[in-house]
């Protein structure tokens, strides 16, 4: 059974794919990120925060969860975003 947010998503791939129009997500969740988005934008640290990197997704749509989690290259991507999150960019707990 899909939870909430995987309903959610579901939900606004289903209305993007209606209407086609251009969509900015602001996420925390890198794997929503990595299910939704055609480019990943990371940020640095703020407050004076700027685009890091960008990220081209290379999921074909219509996406499909399941075949997304089976491909290799979703994890490379996954552990890419997390090592600039948190060791490029890491914060500091001073």
């Amino acid at each position: 059974m899909p939870s909430p947010n995987e309903e959610l998503q579901e939900e606004l791939l289903t209305i993007w794919n209606e209407h086609r129009c251009t969509v900015l997500m602001i996420t925390h969740d890198i794997d929503e990120a990595l299910f939704l988005a055609d480019r990943l934008v990371m940020m640095t640290n703020g407050p004076a925060a700027n685009i890091g990197e960008i990220l081209t997704i290379p999921f074909p749509r219509p996406r499909d969860r399941d075949r997304i989690m089976e491909d290799p290259e979703y994890y490379k991507l996954r552990n890419y975003a997390l090592d600039f999150l948190y060791n490029r960019f890491a914060h500091d707990d001073v």
